[in-house]
């Protein structure tokens, strides 16, 4: 009979030594530097519907990674509560809509925290909650795949009470895990911001994906507290996410988790119970992924191409019939995405348009999501529509942009 983990200590390292983090850091300021540029490349009013988007592109593919995700149009039906007639798509919907709930909750509830505090384990188990408590029970039956003991519904936020067993690891005792998640927050807490802090956080996705604390849900916890975590340390705004590597990834994201698993192997390999290199290799992948990802999305928000991608969804909505759109908005809209909102005398006069035909054309704009406002009569805001991803995002999100 195995062995269970039952004390912290069996769960070192949390961080690699300084002597095996010297490469990493160099790749940490790397992420940093790019995180920075995409920070600062567009306008937060851009942002915002962006993030909003981006919220659902993250939900897509954090549960691919589960096996269990949506179309990205079931998944445009169901923020419009159009949800399907399959019991199993609309269960997929439910779940799709859960995490862009938990996440929008942990960006707001969040926002100004000190990225340190929410390493504590009441922070890990609000998000599980979060995810979670709005779905059914019939959405929260936890199946055993042994069929040792009857099937039973998961409490939201509840540390486990039962044994569990991913793969090859054993997951630590059920009645240890509160101190392994003590001696978690402990550990991170104290990092110093900078390069160090990118090293924890991708540290801490292993380690909590370790402990297992939850019967279920722990991997789309892990990704969603890491989101949570970048976002706090001011670093990617909401406008990209690892999330979406991970699953372009998926087979190199599973075997680096599992890798990492791995006890010490040998007088070389660090000094706590688990492996050093496997931790230290399992880090070096998230720092990819991450870097990947900010480096994209940076390219996205490239000032002197984003003109051309907005001329180019102004060329296919304007040769739609009956579209009322423009290719005179061309200048309008670039202004709105670089400078922000403007007033909509403002924007009808930069088109060059008589005043009807560029109220007409506002109209379309705002019809098809081009352009918006919190108001009728308030402020023109850029707009950043489904429909429009594959134009002034091409390759973003693959899978929305051949449904769109």
């Amino acid at each position: 009979m195995t062995l269970l983990y039952d004390q912290p200590h069996q769960f070192e390292p949390l961080l690699p030594s300084e002597a095996a983090a010297h490469g990493l850091l160099e790749k940490a300021h790397t992420l940093l530097g790019l995180a920075h540029q995409v920070t600062g490349r567009a306008d937060p009013s851009v942002m915002k519907p962006l993030a909003t988007l981006l919220r659902g592109m993250n939900s897509y593919y954090t549960n691919k990674i589960e096996g269990q995700h949506t179309l990205p149009s079931q998944l445009e039906s169901a923020l419009k509560k159009q949800f399907s007639s399959d019991a199993d798509v609309q269960r997929k919907q439910r779940m799709a809509l859960a995490h862009m709930d938990a996440e929008l909750w942990a960006e707001t509830a969040y926002a100004g925290a000190d990225w340190r505090s929410l390493f504590a384990p009441e922070v890990v188990c609000a998000l599980h909650a979060q995810l979670f408590e709005h779905l059914p029970e019939a959405d929260r039956i936890v199946k055993d795949p042994n069929q040792s003991e009857l099937n039973y519904v998961m409490q939201p936020g509840a540390i486990r009470k039962r044994e569990v067993r991913v793969g090859d690891h054993e997951g630590p005792a059920a009645s240890s895990v509160p101190m392994f998640m003590h001696r978690f927050a402990e550990v991170y807490k104290t990092t110093r911001m900078g390069e160090l802090a990118v090293l924890a956080v991708a540290a801490a996705h292993h380690r909590l994906a370790w402990i297992h604390p939850f019967p279920d849900g722990n991997g789309r916890v892990a990704r969603l507290h890491s989101h949570v975590l970048l976002q706090s340390m001011g670093l990617s705004n909401g406008v990209w996410s690892p999330l979406r590597g991970f699953a372009r990834t998926q087979s190199e994201y599973y075997k680096r988790l599992a890798q990492a698993d791995m006890p010490r192997h040998g007088d070389l390999d660090g000094r706590g119970n688990l492996s050093e290199k496997r931790l230290v290799e399992f880090i070096d992948y998230f720092l990819d992924v991450c870097i990947d990802q900010a480096r994209f999305m940076a390219t996205m928000l490239n000032m002197q191409t984003i003109r051309n991608r907005i001329k180019a969804c102004l060329a296919f909505e304007s040769s739609q019939p009956a579209s009322g759109i423009r290719m005179d908005a061309e200048l309008a809209l670039y202004m709105l995405f670089t400078s922000g909102p403007m007033e909509r005398g403002e924007f009808k006069q930069i088109t060059g348009l008589a005043s009807r035909t560029a109220e007409r054309l506002l109209q379309a704009l705002e019809k098809r999501g081009l352009v918006r406002s919190d108001t009728p009569k308030g402020k023109l805001i850029f707009g950043v529509p489904f429909h429009a991803l594959r134009f002034y995002f091409p390759n973003l999100w693959p899978e929305a942009e051949a449904q769109a």
